[in-house]
C-alpha cells in the first residue's frame, strides 16, 4: 500500500468516525471511492439498521464506482443482516479492487475479503494491526469478554487532583472539553459515578448540546448504603427537572450489595435495584462490571471521581483512560487523582487541546505489549 492508498484509508477511516453514538452495536465505519487519482465517491454508515458505508460511498459514486479501488476502515460484510451484504454491492457496481484496513472477527459477517477475491475482486487487507483495529473501534471488537468495555474520564489540575475537598465540586474543564465529554456520552450504553460524586457534584449525567444518541446512556449510581437517596428525595431536589433522578430524563440504576438488595428496592420506589456481591468496603468492581454486561452494557463511561477510578485502576478494569487536564493548580489538601502506571497504557490518540484543556487518551496494553 503505497503513500495514496494510506491516505485514503485514513480518510476512510475518520469518516467512520461520524457514526459515533448512532451505529452502536455495529462497528463505525467509512468507505472512500476512487477513480485513477479522483475521489469519485464517500460514505460511511450512518446509523444502526441504516445502509453501510460501502453502499453510501457506492451510491455517490454511481457509474464510475466501475473499475474503481474501494478504500473502507472495516474489511466489507458478507452476510445478510439489517442490510445485504456489501461484498455484493461492490462487485455489482464493478469495483476492480478494494483496500480495507481492519479484519471483521464475525462469525457471519466476517470473511468478506475471501468472497470477494472469489468474485475477482482484488483485495488488499488487513492493513491495520489488531491493536489499531481495537483503538479504532473498541466497543466493537471487545464483545467477547464478559465485562463492557470501560472508559475512566478524570479531569484533572497541573497537580494531579480531581477536586478541592471530596465534599466540594471543583469545576475544571472548559466549554470545549465539556462538549467533547457530551460526544464521548453519546456513544455509550451506561454512565457510571459513586454516591460520593452525586452528593458533591449533583451530576445530570446526560447528553446535552449537538449530540443525540441513538439510546440515552442509562445512568448508574454505586450506592455505599449511606442513605443518599433518602436524602435526596427529602430534600425534594431529587425530582426537580434537570436533576439525576428527574423523571423525564433517562433511567437511573442503583447498584447495592446483595444483602441490602430488598431494603434499598423498598427505599427506591420507581428506581431500578441491581445486586451485586460486595462487603464492608463496598461492591466488587469487576462482579458490578460482569453485572452490567449480563444487562446488556457494551460500553461503561466511568466520570465517578477518584474513589470509583481508583477501584477500577487497582482491579485492571478500564480499558481507556482519559484525562482531562485543566491549566490550574488545587494546591495542599487537594484530592489526588488515582495513580496509574504509564509503562501500561499506549496512547490511543493524539492528545488534544479543547480551548486551555489537554485530552489525552491512553487504551490499556495487554500481557504481550508490557513484557
Amino acid at each position: 500500500m503505497d503513500g495514496e492508498d494510506a491516505r485514503h484509508l485514513d480518510r476512510a477511516r475518520v469518516l467512520g468516525e461520524r457514526g459515533w453514538g448512532r451505529v452502536h452495536p455495529n462497528p463505525m465505519v467509512g468507505c472512500v471511492v476512487v477513480a485513477g487519482d479522483e475521489v469519485v465517491g464517500e460514505g460511511w454508515h450512518r446509523e444502526f439498521g441504516g445502509p453501510h458505508a460501502e453502499v453510501e460511498a457506492l451510491r455517490a459514486a454511481g457509474e464510475r464506482a466501475r473499475g474503481a479501488t474501494a478504500f473502507v476502515s472495516l474489511e466489507p460484510c458478507r452476510h445478510e443482516g439489517k442490510t445485504p451484504p456489501c461484498t455484493d454491492a461492490l462487485v455489482a457496481a464493478g469495483v476492480a479492487r478494494v483496500v480495507f484496513g481492519a479484519k471483521d472477527p464475525g462469525e457471519h459477517s466476517g470473511g468478506g475479503a475471501g468472497a470477494l477475491r472469489e468474485a475477482g475482486v482484488r483485495v488488499t487487507g488487513p492493513m491495520y494491526s489488531d491493536v489499531e483495529a481495537r483503538a479504532i473501534n473498541p466497543g466493537f471488537f471487545h464483545r467477547a469478554t464478559d465485562r463492557p468495555w470501560t472508559v475512566l474520564k478524570l479531569a484533572i489540575s497541573l497537580d494531579a487532583a480531581v477536586s478541592r475537598s471530596a465534599d466540594r465540586p471543583t469545576p475544571l474543564s472548559g466549554p470545549e472539553a465539556w462538549a467533547r465529554v457530551h460526544r464521548l456520552r453519546s456513544g455509550m450504553d451506561a454512565i457510571l459515578v459513586g454516591a460520593g460524586t452525586v452528593r458533591a457534584d449533583a451530576p445530570r449525567l446526560t447528553v446535552r448540546g449537538d449530540f443525540e444518541p441513538r439510546t440515552p446512556p442509562i445512568r448508574v449510581v454505586v450506592d455505599p448504603g449511606d442513605g443518599w437517596f433518602r436524602r435526596a428525595r427529602a430534600s425534594g431536589l431529587a425530582d426537580s427537572p434537570g436533576s439525576l433522578l428527574d423523571p423525564e430524563a433517562p433511567p437511573v440504576w442503583v447498584a447495592v450489595r446483595e444483602d441490602r438488595a430488598e431494603a434499598r428496592s423498598q427505599e427506591m420506589e420507581g428506581i431500578r435495584v441491581l445486586p451485586v456481591p460486595g462487603d464492608r468496603t463496598g461492591l466488587d468492581p469487576r462482579a458490578l462490571l460482569c453485572r452490567l454486561r449480563e444487562e446488556k452494557i457494551d460500553r461503561l463511561l466511568c466520570e465517578g471521581g477518584a474513589g470509583w477510578g481508583r477501584a477500577l485502576l487497582d482491579a485492571s478494569l478500564v480499558d481507556r483512560l482519559i484525562l482531562v487536564t485543566a491549566p490550574v493548580s488545587l494546591g495542599p489538601g487537594a484530592v489526588s487523582a488515582p495513580p496509574f502506571a504509564e509503562a501500561q497504557w499506549r496512547p490511543a490518540r493524539d492528545p488534544m487541546r479543547l480551548g486551555a484543556d489537554i485530552w489525552c487518551e491512553w487504551d490499556h496494553c495487554d500481557e504481550t505489549e508490557v513484557g
